[in-house]
């Protein structure tokens, strides 16, 4: 709305008379009555021009709304104080000259958030979801390690740190949906890389046990054949995820600070949370739909006689990336449209009240200066602004003990479950992705919620994180149980029933050295006896058959396997033993409650970040932060949890000779070892979120919304304070 002349860009809560300065001929004394909504100048009329300003006197801010000149664009006033005339900039949605009207609906803050939760919902889904889920899949079809596949998880995290300083300081100050649309373009083209290994390789040949492992069968299997060199296109994978961390940076830095530019101050918090919650769901259903692809094999169409709980299977991991890919091109399309900032958008920064922390020597107001961080040379003194601010410094390290948590239980959660209650790999991720669901999902929405609810002021925001860190460190004490490995005969226990000596494996017993097994040949049974054998050649197996009612294979005449009722040799499935571990609903409760109270803090935790630093810093100081949070946290998690978790492997995978992926692990040594990762970087995070509330310094009561040195971000409220004003002037 604009005032009753229809040519100025005046908008006022009181009707006001001017006679100073002087007015033009004929206009002396005239009231303007301007309706109650505050409107900055430079807001674009209906017909597509900028308004420009004329003399005007002090508001109850005791500051002009725009410049003297109509046609000066930037001009100072009071203490560190600009605001820029719009005029001459383009806010239609478009691409270059084609902006067709049917767009412009979209041309909205909610537009705009639809669009970005699609390239978020769309990263997680990839880089957290399908790559965390079919981690298991690729190690064995690839013949890979824990600490190499750990490395590819990583790589997203590297590239992301070589491109954050860039894109956070150049984006930060330029086109900002350009940035993100090509972001996301190069994300969606690092997924397709992704998938490139899946048709490069020869066909994957499992061989089952009914051809290769019963006793007495045929037992050759060439070391030419069973050794590979397949482990190489780790760095195919390796450098689709560096496409995949290059692509995301600009999503979660200038995505950030363009929706909290373009909405009221009090509503960025859920505006963000929504932003963020898209995140967390697309792991979800990473999960979710990447457990339901590892149900269909590799070779699609192809025939095949094992089924998904053979440790042979490998499922069709590589469907999702396609996909994803796809759809991460379609969408940059939309994004790549909009404007630098929405129309309307000038209020909300006419109208945000500062909540920098304050440095002792005042250097924090550089900051408001508009030219500021508009050239490389800027870049030093902006680092240091962000350097010498305490608050920040400690939110990001709190932030980055936090993501090694993430990062770690993200990619190995699904194995820790998988070994826990002796499931497949594609239930291990379903079951997770239930698990993430509402924890992660819900947890990070409502910490948006929950600051916007209460109102919360930056120091409150910490308090909020701090409280929910406390939680999380208190629930992640259940990682002091866990559930017992299903006996496994010469694993973990001797085939007799006694225990292991030295913990070393025994494979031979007298029941099956006349069966000459291959180690090479790893396809677990579970014996009537409720014990799991490292093959049915191990277990003494003469004859196969297909049980009828779940399609899984049934061995008979098994020496090794003990008959319950009469003597003689027992009978044996295909796949791992069932676990009935009692404590299975309460592990999962309390990771419920870790997952929750961690993703909790997650939103808090950024608004903190946005809140107690200058506006013209926001971009940067979160591509500092998503520096710190990686380098500390998202790089070493990964390679950290994977090197960890190796530890507690009781059998190796072994290629005529060659050590590949684990087979077993050793579930109170896994659980033991995530227990003390837990406590260390959870006992770290409290401690930071404490110093960091303790340094925090707010802008002084006297400097509080309205006060120039408070405002130095061009925030302004104008009620609350109302200074004196020149006599001259009559309102």
């Amino acid at each position: 709305p604009q005032n009753s002349t229809g040519e100025n860009g005046f908008c006022f809560a009181q009707t006001l008379n001017f006679s100073h300065p002087s007015p033009p001929p004929g206009e002396a004394g005239r009231t303007f009555d301007a309706p109650s909504r505050r409107e900055p100048c430079g807001t674009p009329l209906s017909n597509g021009t900028a308004s420009s300003g004329v003399p005007s006197p002090s508001d109850s801010c005791a500051e002009p709304l725009c410049s003297t000149n109509p046609g000066e664009e930037e001009t100072q006033f009071g203490k560190g104080i600009k605001y820029v005339s719009a005029e001459g900039e383009e806010l239609a949605c478009g691409w270059g000259g084609f902006t067709p009207r049917c767009c412009q609906l979209f041309n909205t803050s909610k537009g705009i958030l639809f669009f970005l939760c699609v390239a978020s919902f769309l990263q997680g889904m990839t880089v957290n979801g399908f790559i965390n889920t079919v981690i298991t899949s690729i190690e064995r079809r690839f013949d890979l390690r824990s600490y190499q596949s750990g490395l590819i998880a990583s790589s997203y995290d590297i590239a992301a740190c070589i491109c954050l300083t860039f894109v956070s300081y150049f984006g930060g100050n330029g086109h900002k949906p350009q940035w993100l649309g090509w972001g996301v373009l190069v994300m969606g083209l690092g997924s397709l890389l992704f998938a490139l290994p899946h048709f490069t390789t020869g066909r994957y040949e499992a061989h089952s046990a009914a051809e290769v492992g019963i006793c007495g069968g045929n037992q050759s299997l060439p070391c030419a054949q069973a050794a590979s060199s397949l482990s190489g296109y780790r760095f195919v994978f390796m450098l689709g995820q560096f496409l995949h961390g290059m692509g995301a940076t600009p999503l979660y830095t200038l995505g950030v600070t363009y929706l909290d530019e373009n909405v009221k101050t009090n509503y960025s918090p859920v505006y963000i949370a929504v932003f963020y919650t898209a995140a967390i769901l697309g792991p979800a259903a990473g999960y979710l739909v990447g457990g339901m692809f590892l149900n269909i094999y590799t070779e699609i169409g192809r025939e095949i006689d094992i089924t998904p709980e053979n440790t042979l299977w490998v499922g069709a991991w590589w469907i999702g990336f396609l996909g994803a890919g796809a759809a991460s091109l379609l969408i940059s399309i939309p994004i790549l449209g909009y404007p630098q900032r929405l129309p309307g958008s000038q209020r909300y920064i006419v109208m945000r009240v500062s909540e920098a922390h304050q440095l002792k020597d005042g250097s924090h107001k550089k900051a408001s200066d508009p030219d500021f961080g508009k050239t490389v040379k800027d870049l030093p003194r902006s680092v240091l602004l962000l350097l010498k601010n305490p608050t920040f410094i400690f939110l990001c390290l709190a932030g980055a003990t936090e993501a090694t948590l993430i990062a770690g239980m993200s990619t190995f959660g699904p194995k820790f479950l998988e070994s826990q209650f002796s499931l497949s790999a594609s239930e291990a991720a379903t079951f997770f992705g239930y698990l993430v669901v509402p924890a992660g999902g819900g947890g990070t929405f409502l910490g948006g919620f929950l600051v916007n609810k209460f109102k919360l002021r930056c120091s409150g925001i910490i308090k909020l994180c701090l409280l929910c860190t406390v939680s999380s460190l208190l629930a992640i004490f259940i990682f002091f149980i866990h559930c017992p490995n299903m006996p496994m005969a010469g694993v973990t226990q001797m085939y007799e029933g006694s225990a292991l000596p030295g913990g070393r494996l025994n494979l031979t017993a007298a029941c099956n050295t006349e069966c000459d097994c291959l180690q090479e040949t790893y396809s677990p049974v579970c014996g009537s006896d409720d014990i799991m054998y490292y093959s049915p050649c191990h277990a003494g197996c003469k004859k196969v058959s297909e049980n009828l009612r779940n399609g899984k294979k049934v061995y008979h005449e098994c020496s090794c396997v003990e008959k319950t009722v009469l003597p003689g040799p027992g009978d044996a499935e295909a796949g791992k033993c069932t676990s009935s571990c009692a404590k299975r609903p309460l592990l999962l409760f309390f990771m419920f409650m870790v997952i929750l109270f961690t993703f909790l803090s997650s939103i808090p935790a950024l608004t903190a970040t946005l809140r107690c630093v200058s506006d013209r810093q926001r971009s940067f100081a979160l591509g500092i932060q998503w520096i710190v949070v990686r380098t500390l946290g998202g790089i070493p998690g990964p390679i950290a949890f994977g090197s960890m978790i190796d530890k507690s492997c009781l059998l190796w995978q072994d290629q005529c000779g060659e050590q590949g992926s684990c087979y077993v692990y050793q579930n109170s040594a896994m659980s033991r070892y995530t227990l003390i990762a837990g406590l260390v970087y959870k006992v770290l995070g409290t401690t930071f979120f404490i110093v960091s509330c303790l340094l925090y310094k707010p802008p002084p009561p006297e400097l509080a919304p309205g006060s120039s040195d408070a405002s130095e971000n061009g925030n302004c409220d104008l009620q609350e304070h109302k200074p004196s004003l020149p006599a001259e002037e009559d309102i």
